[in-house]
């Protein structure tokens, strides 16, 4: 039975590590448990609408959409979101067994938001030198919804295969409508796995509850920039991580440990 089980898990992750690499993104159904995220939802919700407070006049993604880095401290820190044995040994596959995660972050679009121009994530080119040369994956992104995402509040839109093309290839195809965008819907405890160069962008939030999609960033150890803002982490949250999770996490210390 135990065999079948991880025979079963084997081929899940098999399939999900082919989706990534000829499409550019997986799914995970009803993958991390719901609880965790309504109670990270339930602490987060008050740091963010005073986040919204002080900043909503600065929106830093566009019209009516924000990012800003997601606390450590517990429920909003769950080691669920980050050492999952599934998502993890995709994320493994698909780099390689000594992947870091260096980003902590949430996309939240508002009311009034508008389609983003299609892009990608991390737009500097390894070697500037050679923009367009195809290199094996070395950072994927791990999102899930805080709330349910469907057309109504903003989904993200996938262009499938466009990571493994020529960026202006890529953007020809999309605008010429040879490649279609697709819509990508997540219930609570969905996982989205996402490779940061497949074209995409982010829709209109048309309710009035604010869209919250966090996300992970797993990198090659080797892999560093500070593209984006990351909180720290407290001395209590890192002593709760065994040495082998902590060896996961790239992000600064508060206390300097």
């Amino acid at each position: 039975m135990v065999s079948q089980e991880k025979e079963d898990l084997e081929m899940s992750a098999a399939d999900r590590i082919g989706e990534i690499q000829g499409r550019g993104y997986c799914v995970l159904k009803a993958h991390l448990p719901r609880h965790l995220i309504e109670e990270c939802r339930e602490a987060f919700w008050p740091v963010l609408m005073a986040y919204l407070e002080a900043h909503g006049h600065e929106a830093n993604r566009g019209p009516y959409r924000h990012f800003l880095p997601m606390p450590f401290e517990p429920p909003c820190f769950a080691p669920e979101f980050f050492f999952d044995p599934e998502i993890l040994s995709i994320v493994r596959r698909v780099m390689d067994d000594r992947v870091v995660a260096d980003q902590w972050g949430c996309d939240v679009p508002l009311r009034g938001s508008e389609y983003q121009d299609v892009h990608v994530d991390y737009r500097r080119p390894l070697f500037e030198e050679l923009p367009n040369l195809q290199l094996p994956t070395y950072m994927l992104a791990v999102s899930f919804g805080l709330v349910r995402i469907g057309k109504e509040n903003g989904p993200i839109e996938i262009a499938p295969g466009t990571h493994r093309m020529a960026r202006a290839e890529a953007l020809q195809a999309v605008r010429s409508g040879k490649i279609g965008l697709q819509p990508v819907p997540l219930e609570v405890g969905d996982v989205l796995i996402r490779h940061p160069w497949a074209l995409h962008r982010g829709t209109p939030n048309n309710t009035g509850t604010p869209r919250a999609l966090v996300t992970v960033r797993y990198v090659r150890r080797w892999y560093m920039d500070d593209s984006r803002d990351a909180n720290s982490i407290g001395r209590a949250t890192w002593e709760a991580l065994t040495s082998e999770q902590q060896c996961v996490m790239r992000f600064p210390n508060r206390d300097g440990q």
